[in-house]
């Protein structure tokens, strides 16, 4: 830097008529600084910026005043010149400095100062490093914002060629994200409602870490969801306060068009009342969830016993929302078939569950009315299920 200075104290000195000189560093003489630089400037011997009263700096017969002006012009031009010098020099570097995106590659850009430019990159390199982590693949998974409807187009052409009235929705545990199938009116729940009397049990029972619940009540929850026993699910209907405490649970659960049935044995009816309760697929979910997501209606240890039932179901009747899921996947599970008007036709079936493992994790609900056969219903759900499995993957 300082060899590059001595031509602008050259320029002095023919203004000045005085020689400059550029002097060797030494800590403990006096520096002029100016944009960076560091120089220090001696007329015929004198230090500092001006020389003593009565002294011009030069042998002559100016003005006494005159040379003190004059160096003052030429200091300044020298500071002008050894600034630009320096800032070409900052500027042009090792030619080795990469540009930010979308910089201008022009002189003008070549021209800011280091520190100016790379002022915005630093920021932005400070802010990378201390982003978020991102998300586990349960919360929210790559590509969980475009991940495709389940049902797709294939589900409703099959639906299209099938009898009955089918309702359905997916919801996904890992992106939070729900699919909905079909439009139409509450359906009755038939034996899915059981799963309802169930949580609306544990509710009222579960107190601290446990469920709660006596070894008799254990004994009448196991029967109505692991063989859908009909009479077991008349008494825990009675015993927890029938439609009223079931419609007051369902209010706190998020349960917005679902009708616990008025009556148990209804007029010109063969099966129980409580399976002509009304829902939908949607409420379904909201019940699911309670279940297997933190609750603050029910304990842990409730939510895994209502779980463990559902995981245990007998094994003839562990269709619907399994079809088409390996073995080896978890489903916990509860259905419901009931003829409607006779045994012959128009049969309600329907299947609700969790369906956890080989990469997907959702709740499925299923609602079928119109099936002319119990069988018949039962297909259908399952090509429903096996398509939803296929997609989700």
């Amino acid at each position: 830097m300082f060899a590059e200075l001595a031509g602008p104290a050259r320029i002095a000195a023919a203004i000045t008529g005085c020689p400059l000189r550029i002097h060797r560093w030494h800590p403990r003489r006096q520096w002029a600084s100016y944009a960076g630089s560091v120089v220090r400037t001696s007329a015929s011997g004198a230090k500092g910026k001006h020389a003593g009263s009565g002294r011009s700096g030069c042998s002559g017969a100016q003005p006494r005043r005159a040379p003190i002006r004059v160096v003052l012009v030429a200091l300044g031009a020298c500071a002008v010149i050894a600034a630009g010098t320096v800032a070409g020099l900052a500027a042009t570097g090792s030619g080795s400095q990469a540009h930010a995106p979308g910089a201008t590659n022009g002189p003008s850009a070549d021209a800011r100062l280091s520190v100016t430019s790379l002022a915005p990159s630093a920021r932005a390199r400070s802010a990378q490093a201390h982003s978020p982590a991102a998300p586990s693949p349960r919360a929210t998974p790559a590509g969980a914002a475009s991940r495709r409807d389940p049902f797709g187009a294939a589900a409703a052409s099959y639906l299209e060629g099938r009898a009955g009235t089918v309702l359905a929705a997916v919801y996904d545990l890992r992106s939070g994200r729900t699919w909905h199938l079909g439009q139409g009116q509450p359906q009755a729940e038939a034996s899915i409602v059981k799963l309802d009397v169930l949580e609306t049990l544990l509710a009222e029972r579960g107190q601290g870490g446990g469920t709660g619940l006596s070894a008799s009540e254990r004994t009448l929850a196991e029967q109505m969801i692991e063989d859908s026993d009909n009479d077991a699910a008349t008494s825990l209907w009675y015993a927890v306060g029938g439609a009223a405490r079931i419609r007051s649970f369902n209010a706190r659960a998020g349960l917005t068009r679902t009708a616990p049935s008025s009556c148990v044995v209804c007029p010109g009816f063969a099966w129980p009342g409580w399976g002509l309760t009304t829902t939908t697929p949607e409420d379904q979910i909201a019940l699911l969830r309670q279940l297997v997501t933190p609750s603050s209606l029910l304990t842990g240890a409730a939510r895994e016993y209502a779980l463990s039932l559902m995981r245990d179901v007998t094994p003839s009747q562990r269709w619907g929302v399994s079809g088409g899921v390996p073995a080896q996947v978890s489903v916990a599970l509860k259905n419901g078939w009931l003829p409607l008007r006779g045994a012959a036709s128009d049969w309600q079936i329907n299947s609700v569950g969790w369906v956890s493992g080989g990469g997907r994790d959702y709740l499925m609900a299923v609602l079928t009315t119109g099936n002319p056969s119990e069988q018949y219903g039962i297909d259908t759900i399952d090509r429903l299920a096996a398509m939803v499995w296929h997609r989700m993957g």
